[in-house]
This record gives structure tokens, C-alpha cells and sequence, in this order.
């Protein structure tokens, strides 16, 4: 079920949040238990199909962990790490794979025929996976229960588009009473109120650019010639869409979870307000960042090794990143592109080139709204459509739909965070009215409007 839905905001979590006090206050010792419950009922919605594969994830990897610390065989970990990256490989990538291989054709698995071969959230559980279980054979995480691991992959706030959460930011706080602390209240407001501005970004801001996206980038995937106007227009749109789609998403989980009790990391700080392109992986996707820095940057050399290895750990590092977004070789060369440019910003530094700060922001903002027409395009030849247009190679065209647009830029580019925002503001009646009423306004907006699936549940 969608965090936009009605289903979810009026029966799901009101009802989740219900029993979940009762457990808390009469048997804290279900709350947990109840907890995984509420995640499998969650995530069984979509298509409990799926479900099994959820379940026999976390069953597998936990057994290969306990039986890795009572035995202490590493290669147990190995095993575990590559199970995981090849059932992800044979539901995602199979048929990206089988299409370098002449006259084979594949879909992936669809084991059930429903013609959606992938399960959703599985790039996301998966990593979470491997976060535990190389921290734990490097000694760093702790063995744990099969109810706290199970929860730690698939808490229902974040088991479709994350963030992505390491086991060293969530695990204690399952121990704790949260409606025990004295700033128990304050935090259940605070959470109501992401859960607010997150559904505001996504319904209000980022939904109505997709009616200035979608038909510019179809039209491109027929061939049809994209105007000077058209391809600024939708790509413009989709740079702030994608934004506010999945930072709302994002707000909207960190809010839930602070209403069950649980802080999850932040994931967007105005990365559109960057001065250079490592700042600005620093400000987007940062959980994605930092598991593509730990996880896989540094085991490639990182900076240690030599500027030539730092450079091709980087390459490496982003194209994969690229690759992790969406079996296609124009999310390939998405990454790729970044990770490029962000070798170039790393010998523009070693070379100690001044690089003032308004065309640093210019030159970043730029590359990552041409970047983007990659990420969207489903071809390449759909993305030269796209660029030959914003490059004025064809017609100038007429037509400007600039408003959304507009409204969207300013949020991003000048207004705070939702996360700074809900933390500064200090309790009061008024902000509590204020918010209800906006809650009120977006749930007729949700059933006036097409209920747009969030961007990231693709990936």
C-alpha cells in the first residue's frame, strides 16, 4: 500500500499505531513480535506472493550469521553476501545480463506469471543484508535475535525505498520503552508533522510536474522530435519531481517510524543548493552514499592506494551505483557520467584551482539536470531526442508550462528542509490546527487526483 493512499492513512497506520501502544503498554514483550507482524502485513500487500522470498531472507541470512558466530567460518559470510547478490542478480538483472548474449532473451524470474518479475524493495532489503553481514565478520555488529534482525530488515517504514539503515543505527533502539521517554509527546507530534510535509512535497509539489514530464518523455520514446521548449520543460520538471517525490517519501518514513518510537537516518539536505558534485552526494541519497562509500568505495582502494586507483575506484564505485538504480545501460551510463565528473572535481582540487562558489553551483545543477534526462530516458535514443532539444537543435517550439516548475525550484532552492523545519518549530496549538487542516487539504487532493506510485519503488 501506497504512504499516499488511503488505505494506508486511514486504516493501516491508525490501527498499526493503535496496537502497537497497547502492546507497549500492557506486554511489552509483543511489541516487537507485533512489530515484524505489522512489516509482513505491509510489505503482503503489494503481492503477497512475494512475501515468501521476504521471510526466507531474512530466515537464511540470520542462520548463516548465527551459525558464522558460533563456528566463526568467514567463508560463511562470503556465502551468505553472494546468495543474496545473485537471487537480486536472477530477479533484477537477469534480463539486462541475457542482453549481451545473442539470441537469449529473458525477462527474469517470474515465478508467478504476473508479468512483474521484481519483488519490491529487494535492492533494499538486500543491502541491508550485506551491511550486517560484513560488519559482522569484521566484528563490528552483534549477534542478534531472529525478531530484532527480522525487524531491522523489514521495519515497514523503510522496506521499500529505505533509507538504507545500518544495523548500528536502529538495533538499540529496539530495546527501548518509547512511549516511556519524557519526550515521548513531543517526538509523536514531530513525526505527524514529517509524515505531513512529506505527503505536502509528494502531492502537492511532485505529482502535478509528472504532467509535465511524462508526455515530453513518451513522445521521445516514439521518436517524435523534442522542441527547445519541451525538453527544458520536462527535464527541468522531472529534476524537481524526482526530488520531492523521494525526499517526501522519505520524510514520510522517518515520520512514521518516529511514531512507533524508532529515529531513522536523514537522506536529502537541499542537494540541489550544492556547490560541487561531491557535495552533492553528500546532500542526496545520503544513505545510498555512504553504503556506496563503505561498502564499496574503500573495499576498492578509496583514497589510499595512489590518485590512479582513487580515480577507477570512483568510476567503478558510481557506475555500479548506477547500475544498483535500474537493470539498463542508461542508469550504466548515468553513474558512470557522475562518477566522471566527480574524478574531474577530484583533479580540480589536487590541482588547487580556484572555483568560485555561484558557478560552482551552476556548473553542478547543470550537470545533474543533463544527467538526469539519462535516468528518466528508457533509451538511449529516447535521451538524444531529449538533449537535442535542449540543446536547440531542433525547433524552439512555444507552449512553457512554468508554474509547477517554478513553485517546486523555489522549495528547494530557498526554503528549509522539511526535516530542520519540524525539528526547529517549537510546540504550539497553532502549528497543530495548521497542520490538520493541511492533512485534511492533501486527502482531498489524493482522491481528486491519480495516486502517483513513488519513483524509488521501481529501483
Amino acid at each position: 500500500m501506497l504512504f499516499n493512499s488511503f488505505i494506508f492513512l486511514l486504516l493501516f497506520l491508525p490501527f498499526s499505531l493503535l496496537v502497537h501502544w497497547l502492546a507497549e503498554r500492557f506486554r511489552p514483550e509483543w511489541r516487537l513480535p507485533l512489530l515484524l507482524l505489522l512489516s509482513f502485513a505491509f510489505y503482503s500487500y503489494w503481492d503477497w506472493r512475494f512475501a515468501p522470498l521476504l521471510v526466507t531472507s531474512i530466515g537464511l541470512n540470520w542462520v548463516l550469521a548465527r551459525i558464522f558466530c558460533q563456528a566463526r567460518l568467514g567463508w560463511l559470510i562470503t556465502l551468505a553476501i553472494c546468495v543474496n547478490l545473485l537471487v537480486l542478480g536472477v530477479f533484477k538483472y537477469a534480463g539486462f545480463f541475457a542482453s549481451f548474449i545473442p539470441g537469449l532473451t529473458m525477462k527474469g524470474v517470474d515465478v508467478f506469471g504476473s508479468g512483474d518479475a521484481l519483488p519490491l524493495g529487494i535492492s533494499f532489503f538486500t543491502f541491508h543484508h550485506v551491511m550486517y553481514l560484513v560488519d559482522l565478520r569484521a566484528g563490528r555488529a552483534p549477534q542478534v535475535g531472529l525478531v530484532k534482525y527480522g525487524l531491522y530488515i523489514a521495519f515497514f517504514p523503510q522496506v521499500l525505498a529505505g533509507p538504507l539503515v545500518r544495523w548500528s543505527e536502529i538495533l538499540h533502539q529496539f530495546d527501548e520503552r518509547p512511549y516511556g521517554r519524557s519526550d515521548a509527546a513531543e517526538r509523536f507530534a514531530r513525526g505527524l508533522l514529517l509524515l505531513c510535509a512529506g505527503l505536502a512535497k509528494k502531492v502537492l509539489i511532485g505529482d502535478p510536474l509528472a504532467a509535465y514530464v511524462n508526455p515530453v518523455f513518451q513522445e521521445a520514446a516514439t521518436g517524435a522530435t523534442i522542441t527547445l521548449v519541451q525538453g527544458w520543460q520536462a527535464t527541468l520538471a522531472f529534476t524537481f519531481q524526482i526530488y520531492f517525490d523521494f525526499s517526501g517519501y522519505t520524510d514520510m518514513a522517518l515520520g512514521i517510524a518516529l511514531l512507533f518510537g524508532v529515529v531513522l537516518p536523514q537522506n536529502f539536505e537541499a542537494p540541489y543548493r550544492s556547490l560541487s558534485l561531491q557535495d552533492f552526494w553528500r546532500r542526496w541519497h545520503m544513505t545510498l552514499s555512504r553504503f556506496l562509500r563503505d561498502y564499496l568505495y574503500i573495499p576498492l582502494g578509496g583514497n589510499r592506494h595512489g590518485l590512479p586507483l582513487q580515480l577507477c575506484a570512483l568510476f567503478i564505485t558510481m557506475a555500479l551505483g548506477g547500475l544498483w538504480h535500474g537493470a539498463g545501460m542508461t542508469f550504466v551510463a548515468w553513474g558512470a557520467a557522475h562518477g566522471l565528473a566527480l574524478g574531474v572535481g577530484l583533479l580540480w582540487r589536487r590541482a588547487g584551482l580556484p572555483m568560485p562558489a555561484a558557478l560552482g553551483w551552476a556548473l553542478t545543477f547543470l550537470f545533474v539536470v543533463f544527467t538526469w534526462v539519462l535516468f528518466r530516458a528508457g533509451s538511449f535514443e529516447a535521451a538524444l531526442r531529449i538533449y537535442e532539444g535542449m540543446l536547440g537543435l531542433t525547433s524552439i517550439g512555444a507552449g512553457l508550462k512554468w508554474r509547477a516548475i517554478a513553485i517546486a525550484a523555489a522549495v528547494a532552492l530557498i526554503g528549509p528542509t522539511a526535516w530542520a523545519a519540524v525539528h526547529k518549530a517549537p510546540p504550539s496549538r497553532v502549528l497543530a490546527i495548521l497542520a490538520a487542516v493541511a492533512f485534511t487539504l492533501i486527502l482531498f487532493k489524493i482522491g481528486d487526483d491519480a495516486n502517483y506510485e513513488f519513483i524509488y519503488f521501481q529501483f
